[in-house]
């Protein structure tokens, strides 16, 4: 079997009608699932601090970029969603589509995106509590809330002898245990949350649009200092690329396929609808903390506190950070939930080993799975620090978005009569501009993390040709059964 075999889309579709996951999914519950992933660390972390270190007020415009990057990609999701409504998202796609081995390379890169993701979160979510619960007279000892992994990378940092981060690896062992016990129930949460962090945000919108000084936004492209990266136009560019992390969400939308009622239909909705709310609230807010603080100002932990301390509102410093805890919590959520169904839907093609496919037979959620996510992502979150684990997200997550752009492109000749309930418009023109923009972000980011995927690519490499080839090719060569 050759390395771009394809997986074939009758096998695929009858992956779909299995019955191995419980279908309780509708619209407004995949719709709540990608603002729950998107509406998250991009407002209450990355906003502030990429408008500090990369584009100042002009992060409006990286949030455009992205913003227009992730409706071509978005646009691509949606039609491969649609006709092939299976868990493994990118995966998936990129297996019936380009083939096996580049569908292992996206498998692999996902693992990666997913997990350093919900670590990542898990870190801000700490900072979060920790000023919180200082608000309110309760300290928490700093050793036991900084990653040790900060001393060592960055000495001066002020933390004496950094033990681990409890509170991150404890908020990502108690929402694994919540997603074990059944995806309804999670999603039944998540909804919760979103509800509160949305209204957190508009309250904060309206309260903080009167404080305003539009003299905080000139120049709003403020000039290069000379380094790429380090605001003009390149800043913006940078600033796009690393902001891209906060979107995420639309991709885990479609790791949910097999638990969605109606897929075709509704995995389109939740994505391009959760991706369009989440692309105008990430535009009003970052326009709303330039103008309250000046931007160099903005490279902490908790840019929208800060904004509400610049405006006078002291009283809502309670309401943001509890808004900011509850919008973090739901981002940890999504990103558990998607990795195990990428677990399980490699497992499923051989990739790995049987135990990461196992379905709980009363919870009927991939338990085994997301036990080992937990564990594993607890101890990431609780040992390293919020800069390390943040920048391999943003460049996995856009390297995912080329493949499924490029997929599209790809099905619309191999398959061109294939059911598609739902067509990207203006094909391929608009999927190949998704692809660009995606490759134009990632060449906006630093040498650094370019050279990081390259490591993490080549163990996957080892672990491809040393365990999953073989057994990946003898499960695609079984004959499909027919209906």
């Amino acid at each position: 079997m050759s390395l771009w075999g394809t997986k074939p889309l009758s096998a695929l579709r009858q992956e779909a009608g299995a019955d191995t996951m419980s279908r309780v999914l509708g619209p407004v519950g995949l719709t709540t699932l990608g603002v729950g992933a998107i509406i998250g660390a991009g407002i209450f972390v990355l906003t502030g601090q990429a408008a500090a270190q990369y584009a100042g007020p002009a992060i409006v415009i990286s949030f455009v970029v992205a913003g227009v990057a992730c409706a071509f990609a978005g646009l691509a999701y949606a039609e491969l969603a649609s006709m092939i409504p299976v868990a493994g998202s990118a995966y998936t796609y990129s297996y019936a589509t380009l083939g096996q081995f580049v569908a292992w390379i996206i498998g692999w890169d996902l693992i990666l995106e997913y997990s350093l993701g919900a670590a990542t979160v898990a870190v801000g979510w700490s900072g979060y509590v920790v000023s919180f619960l200082r608000d309110l007279g309760i300290s928490v000892p700093a050793p036991l809330a900084s990653a040790p992994g900060m001393a060592v990378l960055y000495p001066h940092h002020g933390v004496t002898d950094p033990i681990f981060n409890l509170p991150a690896a404890l908020i990502v062992l108690m929402v694994t245990l919540l997603l074990v016990l059944g995806i309804k129930e999670s999603a039944r949460a998540n909804a919760a949350v979103v509800l509160v962090k949305l209204l957190v945000i508009a309250v904060f919108l309206v309260a903080g649009a009167s404080a305003v000084d539009p003299g905080h936004w000139q120049p709003f492209i403020p000039e290069n200092t000379g380094t790429f990266g380090e605001y003009g136009w390149s800043g913006i560019l940078r600033g796009a690329g690393v902001i891209f992390f906060a979107y995420i969400g639309f991709d885990a939308v479609s790791t949910a396929a097999q638990e969605a009622k109606n897929p075709a239909r509704d995995l389109p909705i939740g994505i391009l609808v959760s991706l369009a709310v989440c692309t105008l609230l990430y535009i009003a807010v970052a326009l709303v903390v330039t103008g309250i603080v000046p931007f160099r100002e903005l490279g902490v932990p908790d840019p929208i506190a800060v904004a509400i301390d610049h405006a006078g509102i002291p009283w809502l410093r309670f309401l943001i950070k509890g808004g900011a805890i509850a919008g973090l919590s739901s981002v940890i959520l999504v990103m558990l939930m998607a990795q195990p169904r990428i677990f399980y839907a490699m497992a499923r093609d051989g990739f790995l080993p049987p135990v990461f496919g196992r379905i709980h037979p009363r919870f009927k959620t991939p338990h085994v799975s997301t036990l080992i996510t937990g564990v594993v992502v607890a101890m990431a979150a609780g040992i390293f620090p919020i800069g390390v684990l943040g920048e391999m997200v943003s460049i996995g997550t856009l390297l995912a978005f080329v493949l499924v752009c490029f997929g599209v492109v790809v099905l619309r000749r191999t398959a061109p009569e294939a059911p598609r309930p739902f067509r990207a418009p203006g094909a391929p023109v608009t999927p190949l501009l998704g692809a660009i923009g995606c490759l134009y972000l990632m060449a906006g980011l630093p040498l650094a993390t370019w050279l990081r995927l390259g490591g993490w690519l080549v163990l996957g490499l080892v672990i491809y040709f040393g365990y999953g080839r073989a057994r990946a090719t003898a499960v695609l060569a079984r004959p499909t059964p027919t209906a």
